[in-house]
């Protein structure tokens, strides 16, 4: 089996896996009927939800998530007793995403309804609906019918009915805009529109376009990538270079032997392969294999990295060193020295480690920070790996070509230049993590403009000082010289980057720094006025555009409670590029999949998984489609479509970066070219 077939085939896994996790429910409830007396009885459901998620209590504010709320349909010889309880850990929060205070339930929540049993028999029917969010995606309302039959006191009249339904509270509904008339047609059958060629599923073709993508593969090499060149910026610092020469000398003098030398730097090169390579497995056996996930949004976790960020900044600035304990440093020096052979080598390299720690230990500390903010869990180890590999090849080279060292620039004021442009790169990305944990406690600190700002002024003055007007401490050692040619034109691509940054202050995308800049609805003054308005509200006559026009159709899924889905409108749909080809190139259609409008007819429907589910809501009707033809339940849910309702290119969903966003629309509207 070629390397090539392993790595599609765990890409393939990999998307079945995604795939399968977009359309399982967060949360699984099981429902029971308990008879507490022959008056009283019980309906219970039991939750248990996945980690990371959670399930939002009862009675919440309007304008807020879904509320747990239960609908009784139809009530024969029994009537509700009070309202919905909930029973678990509840936890209460300020949530910055809603901007309210909010309750909710992780891990487990069970509902309890009770109800009077007033005739000698009962029949009651109904559902309960809730609402699940994680960090990033909310799922729409979702329900759990029940119906239940029993008997009550011998003495009680004939049964009948109560109440046609108890309607949910007002203030747990989220106010529903108007929408155009085209949302929901007059004589709506839900059933005809199942039977439509429109709705059938077309997972299995999504799957293979999100796995064309090979984005696990194009990742981690991007990881090793950036580790590569964290080592291979390592090598030129003051804690590593000069002892380059040293190292490769002694090896090729200490035998007469030349081939034993070069044997023996080779073997010092894989020792320090290995030493950070188990660095970068210890950092994720240490945190677990969910750590990965938990640091794109965990504040706690984000402020941290922005001050250890901050300090390494300082510290390649020259205010203070890091280093570690002389005390180690000699007792691994004194252990080398009294062994020998591969031991001896491999003591020689971790000394080498600890030694060059000053200077190695903020990259590994940036290396280490980045990568872990991504999908893979073996992130670390593969970015070290990197790291390691551009830090060990010097000393491998150099003594299979001796010559090579007369060649190589000798230790002066460069490599100090080297660490204080290391200071000001890794100051700005410290501002990236604290502005999550910013907007995620809503402090309002660090506003697109304030991140901009300081941006600015920190690439700003690391342009001066390239060119040589600004300098530190540790520059001021010995003559004073010119900067270097290579300097000065690093220095002037310095400040045009500023340039480039300062309209953002007026509302500019700034596409280069979408990325990492706060979204755009956080920016106080905004000249941008473009705004992005969806043709339709309606899937099928949505579609029926698209075929009239001979335009690709976007589909997008979407709430009126999703708080994510406003990000991505205000970050990503104001970009004039990404504007142009939704109102112009595509047939926009938003489907509310919190649409509380009633159909006309409720409709019994088998979900994927075998579940039965009765579809009373347009919003219902939505997640269906999604659910069913997609296979996915998040929200925002974007994905390209031919008239015929095949899909054009991979789906897409929460991330404000409008480069991927625009690749994405790109793929889409090429393949439907090549239809064409």
């Amino acid at each position: 089996m070629t390397m090539r077939t392993i790595l599609l085939t765990m890409v393939m896994v990999l998307s079945a896996l995604v795939a399968k996790a977009q359309m399982d429910e967060p949360a699984t409830f099981t429902v029971q009927k308990k008879q507490v007396s022959s008056t009283e009885v019980e309906v219970i459901f039991k939750g248990v939800i996945e980690a990371g998620w959670h399930v939002y209590s009862t009675g919440l504010p309007a304008g807020g998530p879904i509320s747990a709320t239960l609908t009784t349909e139809n009530a024969e010889g029994a009537k509700p007793m009070g309202a919905l309880k909930a029973v678990g850990k509840e936890i209460s929060g300020f949530d910055s995403n809603f901007n309210m205070q909010l309750r909710y339930f992780e891990n487990s929540v069970t509902f309890i309804q009770k109800y009077q049993i007033t005739g000698k028999t009962y029949n009651i029917k109904g559902y309960l609906e809730y609402g699940a969010c994680n960090d990033e995606n909310c799922t729409p309302p979702m329900t759990v019918d029940f119906a239940y039959t029993g008997e009550g006191p011998a003495d009680a009249p004939e049964a009948k009915q109560e109440t046609e339904a108890e309607e949910a509270k007002a203030d747990s509904v989220p106010l529903i805009p108007a929408l155009a008339a085209d949302s929901i047609a007059e004589n709506d059958t839900l059933s005809a529109s199942i039977a439509n060629d429109l709705w059938t599923p077309v997972i299995d073709e999504l799957q293979t376009f999100n796995g064309e993508e090979e984005s696990t593969d194009r990742s981690w090499m991007y990881i090793f990538l950036m580790g590569f060149l964290g080592g291979f910026i390592a090598l030129f610092t003051p804690c590593v270079w000069p002892i380059i020469p040293m190292t490769v000398s002694f090896f090729l003098k200490r035998t007469k032997d030349k081939k034993k030398g070069i044997k023996d730097a080779i073997t010092y090169g894989v020792s320090i392969i290995v030493i950070y390579l188990t660095l970068g497995l210890a950092f994720t056996m240490i945190f677990g294999a969910d750590f990965a996930n938990s640091l794109a949004t965990n504040s706690v976790v984000n402020i941290f990295f922005c001050l250890l960020l901050v300090v390494f900044a300082l510290s390649f600035f020259g205010w203070f060193e890091l280093t570690l304990p002389s005390s180690w440093t000699n007792k691994i020096d004194n252990k080398a020295s009294e062994t020998s052979g591969l031991l001896s080598i491999f003591l020689m390299a971790f000394t080498l480690t600890l030694v060059s720690f000053s200077c190695t230990g903020p990259i590994i500390g940036f290396l280490l920070v980045e990568v872990s903010t991504t999908d893979s869990i073996l992130a670390p180890a593969i970015g070290m790996f990197g790291f390691a590999l551009a830090l060990a090849l010097p000393f491998t080279l150099f003594a299979l070509f001796p010559a090579w060292l007369k060649q190589a620039p000798k230790s002066g004021s460069w490599m100090n230049t080297i660490k204080v442009v290391l200071g000001f790169i890794e100051l700005a990305f410290a501002l990236k993590f604290f502005s999550v944990a910013d907007l995620a406690y809503g402090w309002g600190l660090l506003d697109r403009e304030v991140f901009l700002a300081l941006w600015i002024v920190i690439f700003g003055m690391m342009g001066l000082y390239l060119i040589g007007k600004l300098k530190f401490q540790s520059d001021m050692v010995g003559e004073e010289k010119p900067m270097p040619v290579v300097c000065i034109m690093l220095g002037m691509v310095s400040l045009a980057f500023t340039v480039y940054m300062i309209p953002g202050l007026w509302g500019a995308p700034c596409k280069a720094i979408s990325a990492f800049a706060p979204p755009l609805n956080t920016q106080d003054f905004n000249l941008y006025s473009s705004e992005v308005k969806p043709k339709y509200h309606n899937y099928e006559q949505g579609m029926a555009a698209a075929a009239a026009q001979g335009k690709p159709v976007l589909i997008d899924f979407t709430g009126f409670g999703c708080v994510n889905c406003r990000k991505m409108e205000a970050a990503v749909w104001t970009d004039m590029t990404v504007a142009d080809k939704l109102n112009n190139d595509y047939i926009l259609i938003s489907l509310y999949v919190d649409d509380k409008r009633p159909l006309k007819t409720p409709v019994e429907v088998t979900l994927p998984d075998g579940k039965k589910k009765t579809l009373r809501t347009i919003g219902e009707k939505w997640s269906y489609l999604q659910q069913t033809k997609f296979g996915a339940l998040m929200q925002p849910f974007y994905i390209a479509l031919d008239p015929q309702g095949k899909p054009l290119s991979r789906s897409c969903s929460y991330k404000e970066d409008v480069d991927e966003y625009l690749k994405f629309l790109d793929q889409g509207l090429e393949n439907f070219r090549k239809q064409k």
